[in-house]
C-alpha cells in the first residue's frame, strides 16, 4: 500500500509551503484575562449548606489539629482562641460516648504547647506534621487499627491543617465531617474559601459534610 503524500494534491502542498514560508494568518484566540485582572469581578458563592449528622461512636474519630500556643492566640488568630472552648466541650462529649480522639501539633509544637481546653489523655495519640497530618506520621495506621470509618476534624488553620488533612482523609476513603464552629483561620475569607473547597473540590466533594458541633449526634 502506498503511503499518503501530503503534496499529492497541489492545494494542500501550496498551503503547507505557504506555512513554512511564514505566509499564514494568525487565528489564535485572544488570551483570557488572568484572575488578577478580573479580581474585582469575583462574587462570593451562596453560603454552604450545613447538615445534621448522626454518627456511630465506635467507628468515629475526633481529630483536633494544631490548637496550640503558636497557632491559636489572640494576636495571630483570635477566632481560633474563641473556638477552643467549643472544641473542648465537644471533646468531653466525644470522650463520654467512646469516640476515638487524636491530636496534632505543628512541626514546632509539643504536648506542652497544646491549649488547656484540648489536653490529651495519656492513651490519646499526638502526631506532629505540617499541614497534612497523614504525611510522615502513623495517623492512617492508628485510625485503621481502631476501625475508624469517619473522622470529625476541628482545628486551625482552616486553609492549612483542616483543608489538607480533610482532603488526605477523604482520598484514603474516610468519611469527613467538619464542624465550622471548630474551624478557624486568620481571615474570614480563608474560612469561607475552605468551606467552599471542601464541598466542591474533586478530592473532597461527596465525601465531606459541613456542620456544627450542635448538629452532630453521637
Amino acid at each position: 500500500m502506498r503511503g499518503f503524500n501530503f503534496f499529492s494534491s497541489w492545494p494542500v502542498g501550496l498551503l503547507l509551503a505557504g506555512f513554512c514560508l511564514g505566509i499564514h494568518t494568525d487565528v489564535r484566540a485572544e488570551s483570557p484575562k488572568t484572575i488578577v485582572e478580573v479580581w474585582d469581578e469575583v462574587k462570593a458563592p451562596e453560603p454552604v449548606e450545613l447538615t445534621a449528622v448522626k454518627l456511630d461512636p465506635a467507628t468515629t474519630a475526633f481529630l483536633i489539629l494544631d490548637i496550640e500556643q503558636f497557632t491559636c492566640n489572640q494576636e495571630r488568630r483570635p477566632r481560633c482562641l474563641a473556638s477552643a472552648p467549643l472544641i473542648g466541650a465537644f471533646l468531653a462529649q466525644a470522650r463520654s460516648q467512646g469516640v476515638y480522639v487524636a491530636f496534632s501539633t505543628t512541626n514546632k509544637g509539643s504536648l506542652e504547647s497544646l491549649l488547656p481546653e484540648v489536653k490529651p489523655l495519656a492513651k490519646e495519640p499526638i502526631v506532629r506534621s505540617g499541614v497534612d497530618k497523614f504525611f510522615g506520621t502513623d495517623l492512617e495506621k492508628i485510625l485503621r487499627e481502631h476501625g475508624i470509618e469517619t473522622v470529625i476534624i476541628a482545628g486551625t488553620t482552616a486553609e492549612g491543617a483542616v483543608l489538607h488533612t480533610a482532603t488526605a482523609a477523604a482520598i484514603r476513603g474516610f468519611k469527613v465531617v467538619v464542624p465550622l464552629d471548630g474551624m478557624s483561620a486568620a481571615t474570614l475569607y480563608a474560612e469561607q474559601y475552605t468551606a467552599w473547597h471542601l464541598l466542591n473540590a474533586p478530592g473532597t466533594k461527596g465525601k465531606t459534610c459541613l456542620t456544627t458541633f450542635a448538629m452532630i449526634g453521637l
